[in-house]
């Protein structure tokens, strides 16, 4: 793998009121993350260039990986023949294993892309579990200083959990073993979070930790149209606040509710399923997203047994629509102080209020702007006196383009009905409403660069 490209110099923290992350010189960090659970486990060194260089170029700030991977990740070798334990024994970690980890690490650091790791899938903690539980309180402590240690000088983000919750007092010991060993390791360098069993939220099971900086849920794969923005914004309303944010929504091309007994495999969630989902969490109140496709959390090819009815090389599935349109999300956000957005949907007055064509909204803290979200393309009124300006500039932005289209500019303080210029399952545009004299410009339609 080369090394070249942007390092990152600068640490994320918790933003002062609790609502986003930030570098640590103050400025907003967007986390908009990829599924990549099986990349130190199953890609070589030219795969992981290949997929790391795509997903930065398509404007990803974030990748999530497992150490101690899902799929047989403790008796599979990885691409290069290693295991990541002695004797399957937390205490005794595989040297040659992890500095292949450190390399992906460093190779995304290059690039300008921070590693969310999971130290360990849940299975390996998870009483009465299908993987043997390997983990003990003493052995975690011992594996998490480890691991914050070795990456305490690097651009990581540790997520605890993996898929499984903790439920007995056993196995919150041994989570809160291994935070407090990552603490230990890293002297609490980097943010910590915790991944749940969908659909759920870490803020559920650990309400009070000390030692998680901000919530994470996630939304699943249960059924089309099911409002991931019920999820962030009920984490918004929590005391103290704490940033939150969806670490697994459906994913692309993942059989809608796989795991009922009478799901149709033929039925996948496609891209409009991925921006609905992002758009409604988003607007409800996240500081981030995660995108994921069946294909590539495992990095499928074609010599292996798929999972979930994976059918498409990771390679190739890279290039699906909903991965760039996630690009498109971030260039939207960005191109405003996302910071500053605040859930409200008391100024829109009229409009579908459920279902897949439910309209959400947000509005900046300042009133300088807001959006709008209309997933089926459906007629909606809102209240412009909410916005603080003697004019108003409209513009509709299509996410699945990337594509503006300034309308007008027109006098604030009246009820205005809008109808978004498509309508229909697919037809999803974001309403921008914006003080004319803010001075904010349009989201760039290339060249994305943090």
């Amino acid at each position: 793998m080369r090394r070249d490209v942007v390092k990152i110099s600068t640490r994320l923290e918790v933003s002062v009121n609790g609502r986003y992350l930030q570098y640590a010189d103050g400025h907003p960090f967007f986390y908009l993350a990829d599924t990549a659970w099986e990349l130190f486990h199953r890609l070589n060194r030219e795969d992981v260039d290949y997929y790391l260089r795509d997903r930065k170029q398509k404007g990803f700030t974030v990748i999530q990986a497992v150490i101690l991977a899902e799929i047989q990740g403790l008796t599979v070798p990885n691409a290069l023949g290693d295991l990541p334990l002695q004797h399957m024994d937390p205490a005794q970690p595989n040297e040659r294993y992890f500095q292949y980890v450190d390399d992906v690490v460093h190779r995304a650091e290059e690039l300008g892309l921070y590693m969310a790791m999971l130290p360990t899938w849940g299975s390996y903690w998870k009483e009465a579990s299908q993987e043997p539980a390997i983990f003990d309180q003493a052995n975690a402590k011992i594996y998490g200083r480890f691991l914050g240690k070795r990456f305490k000088d690097r651009p990581v983000i540790w997520v605890l959990g993996g898929d499984r919750n903790a439920v007995t007092c056993q196995e919150r010991s041994v989570i809160e073993a291994m935070a407090g060993g990552l603490t230990e390791g890293d002297d609490g360098e980097h943010l910590r979070t915790y991944h749940p069993m969908g659909p759920g939220r870490s803020s559920e099971s650990w309400p009070s930790a000390s030692w998680l900086d901000f919530h994470m849920f996630q939304s699943s794969h249960g059924s089309h149209n099911h409002d991931t923005g019920l999820f962030s914004a009920a984490d918004y309303r929590l005391e103290p606040p704490k940033p939150t944010l969806d670490g697994e929504p459906r994913y692309e091309t993942m059989p809608v509710g796989f795991y009922f007994q009478n799901a149709d495999r033929h039925d996948r969630f496609d891209d409009f399923d991925v921006r609905q989902a992002a758009y409604w969490s988003l607007l409800g109140g996240a500081c981030g997203h995660t995108y994921g496709n069946n294909n590539i959390w495992q990095m499928w090819t074609p010599e292996r047994s798929p999972l979930i009815g994976a059918n498409i090389p990771w390679y190739e599935a890279v290039h699906h629509p909903g991965a760039r349109q996630m690009g498109y999300l971030a260039r939207l956000f960005t191109s405003r102080p996302f910071h500053r957005l605040i859930p409200d949907q008391g100024f829109v007055m009229d409009g579908p209020g459920h279902g897949g064509a439910k309209i959400r909204a947000a509005k900046a803290s300042d009133s300088s702007f807001a959006f709008v979200y209309s997933p089926y393309g459906e007629a909606f009124t809102v209240n412009k006196g909410e916005l603080q300006a003697s004019s108003i500039k409209e513009i509709w932005y299509d996410p699945r383009y990337g594509v503006s289209y300034p309308v007008l500019t027109s006098p604030t303080g009246a009820f205005q009905t809008y109808t978004p210029p498509t309508r229909g399952r697919g037809n999803d545009w974001i309403l921008i409403l914006e003080d004319a004299e803010a001075g904010f410009s349009l989201p760039e339609q290339r060249g994305w660069t943090r």
